[in-house]
């Protein structure tokens, strides 16, 4: 077993910055990654990091963006936080030699975003995510921080508690990808998950192969609440053969959007009267898809952005990296003549429940990052939000789990006095199997199996072998029987010679949500969508790993992916179906109205042995000098 006081899961923007905030707090602190941490997915972040650092600028003014934004439905506690935090921890980063652009007078740049009343997004040509996370990994290696890369984590080690608020995470469990080793890893302090989003659920994705949404599926088995799933980003400008994500910077720079007629639609159609190219992700994706769905789309499937007008010295100097982009993938020159472009899965506002310290409602486990949901972005993020969200909370949380007080979080996770219970009619059951075999893939709660419980502590204080003894489970016997359980696990995938393969289920499970949870979404595709969840989730059940070797074996990994991916899949979904109203990126075709008097609320959806319970609680508007007030949003 390794034993540390901090351990951090997942090592992209969040995870990094999170160990180095708890190593300056005198924590012992490690990483463990399934991905090299430069190999991270933060790397492919283009865009920049919105702060208000000039005269002119505020934080305030950032806030009532990024409220509006979120189509008021982010919390103001979380966002004024970002937005009072982000310029000191974007200064930090230049101080630790991050390279970002710069002006004539040596300040660094900014430059235009969607949805921003000013120039805040601050930049390193179209490749910031990639000098954030080299900036960060330098500063770990500086600090002798300790990584364990290529370790998977497929398992929280968690007390059992009838009541998740009364649970304690000890640890994980990781699995060695090199050797195939399967091990405890046991946290002192606290565990920070910061592994990323879920965008595997889609087949049309700017995100990497590793982001399966591991973080929220674990976390939610283990009792923690899932938030705001339903809410997710797809980028407007993503290349058509592959989903690689083009900046949003080209739009910032001047980059306008053309029609199969050359109509430069977001002006001439109305979609933004007053910002155009520049107005939120949602608002621009909507646009496009219209165009496309009416005719208007070049062969059917996209539109076109066009940075010719810019001039070949400006984009080499701020874009080049999309010409390498546009040219590699598509096989045009972004300076002679106009890229195709159509929208992409790209971002999930929600994630798992946390308050602004990054920490949920489970003792000693933490969540920052795309994983997490405190809620910053509500119901669509801004761009040039993400980068700042990683350095801001990573950093809070990293500081929280060493032990520094940060005072009492305003935001309450877990079930409150004004909580509502919800109900969505769900043409089949969803949630877990439920199999007479421990072992099936599905391998019920992640608390613990049925075999651990037999020595596991009860909500009555009683232990089976000894009745009416009240026994505590040792942190180290908590961690050894979570790796028990994930031995058993990956002993029965490992075992079972035939059945169906993780690939053919993925294809399945992308294609659906693709289809049906998308931009434009209807009751009766929802409704489809989770019929056809439920299918894989049946046919998971009889999953097998064709490789029988122990050293990288990624088709073991992705079939233990595969259960987290039908998991985020599934609430994404149930959120959406539940939803009946038109917010931010959750386009309904039934419901055109945002509805505030009914839906000014959080989405959560509880595991519940197996069980999804949904539930409400209200959106925290007020801030710390001022009430938002919802307003209609318009560009």
């Amino acid at each position: 077993m390794y034993e540390h006081d901090v351990l951090v899961v997942g090592a992209g923007g969040a995870g990094l910055r999170a160990a180095i905030a708890a190593h300056e707090e005198g924590a012992d602190v490690a990483l463990v990654t399934k991905l090299h941490p430069v190999r991270s997915h933060t790397g492919a972040a283009e865009g920049g990091i919105n702060a208000a650092l000039r005269e002119g600028d505020s934080w305030q003014d950032h806030a009532y963006d990024t409220m509006k934004g979120s189509d008021y439905l982010g919390d103001a506690p979380a966002i004024e936080t970002l937005c009072q935090d982000s310029p000191q921890e974007t200064i930090q980063l230049e101080n630790w030699g991050m390279p970002f652009s710069r002006e004539e007078d040596g300040r660094m740049s900014q430059r235009p975003f969607g949805g921003l009343s000013f120039p805040r997004t601050t930049y390193a040509g179209a490749e910031t995510g990639h000098h954030l996370l080299h900036t960060l990994y330098q500063q770990v290696v500086k600090r002798g921080i300790e990584v364990y890369d290529e370790w998977y984590v497929s398992r929280l080690a968690v007390t059992e508690d009838p009541d998740p608020e009364k649970r304690q995470c000890h640890g994980v469990v990781g699995y060695d990808v090199q050797t195939g080793e399967v091990a405890g890893f046991r946290a002192r302090d606290g565990v920070i998950l910061a592994t990323g989003g879920p965008g595997q659920v889609y087949d049309h994705t700017t995100n990497a192969v590793s982001n399966t949404g591991d973080g929220p599926a674990m976390a939610y088995r283990a009792g923690v609440p899932m938030e705001d799933m339903e809410f997710i980003q797809f980028h407007p400008t993503t290349l058509p053969s592959t989903g690689v994500l083009i900046s949003e910077g080209v739009r910032g720079e001047g980059g306008i959007l053309y029609n199969e007629k050359g109509e430069r639609f977001m002006f001439e159609h109305g979609y933004a009267s007053n910002s155009g190219e520049l107005a939120s992700r949602d608002v621009v994706a909507r646009a496009e898809l219209t165009e496309v769905n009416e005719g208007r789309g070049i062969n059917d499937e996209y539109v076109h952005l066009d940075m010719r007008h810019l001039g070949e010295e400006r984009i080499i100097d701020r874009l080049e990296n999309i010409l390498h982009l546009a040219g590699d993938f598509e096989g045009v020159d972004g300076l002679v003549e106009p890229m195709p472009v159509k929208p992409g899965q790209h971002y999930a506002m929600g994630g798992i429940e946390t308050d602004e310290n990054g920490e949920t409602l489970v003792s000693g486990l933490y969540a920052v990052g795309e994983c997490a949901c405190a809620s910053v972005h509500g119901a669509n993020r801004l761009g040039g939000n993400a980068l700042p969200e990683l350095i801001v909370f990573g950093a809070r949380a990293g500081r929280h789990a060493a032990g520094t007080d940060l005072g009492e979080a305003i935001i309450e996770t877990g079930r409150t006095e004004d909580t509502e219970i919800g109900e969505v009619d769900t043409p089949v059951a969803p949630g877990a199997i439920h199999a007479d075999d421990e072992a099936v893939a599905d391998g019920g709660s992640d608390v613990d199996d049925s075999e651990s419980r037999r020595d596991a502590t009860r909500s009555d204080g009683g232990d089976p072998r000894s009745e009416g003894a009240s026994v505590i489970p040792e942190p180290d016997e908590v961690v050894d029987r979570a790796v028990q359980a994930e031995n058993r696990r990956v002993d029965h995938l490992m075992e079972k010679e035939d059945g169906v393969q993780q690939a053919e289920l993925r294809e399945k499970l992308q294609k659906t949500m693709t289809q049906n949870v998308n931009v434009f979404r209807t009751e009766e595709g929802l409704k489809q969508a989770l019929r056809d969840i439920r299918e894989v989730r049946e046919q998971y059940q009889d999953v097998y790993v064709d490789d029988p070797s122990r050293t990288f074996n990624t088709d073991l990994q992705q079939t233990i992916e595969m259960r987290n991916l039908i998991d985020t899949a599934e609430a994404i979904t149930l959120g959406a179906l539940a939803r009946d109203e038109f917010r931010g990126a959750h386009w309904r075709q039934e419901y055109q109205e945002r509805r505030d008097e009914k839906w000014l609320k959080h989405t959560l959806l509880s595991w519940n042995d197996g069980t999804p319970e949904l539930w409400f609680k209200p959106v925290i508007l007020e801030g710390e000098d001022k009430t938002y007030e919802p307003k209609i949003r318009s560009y």
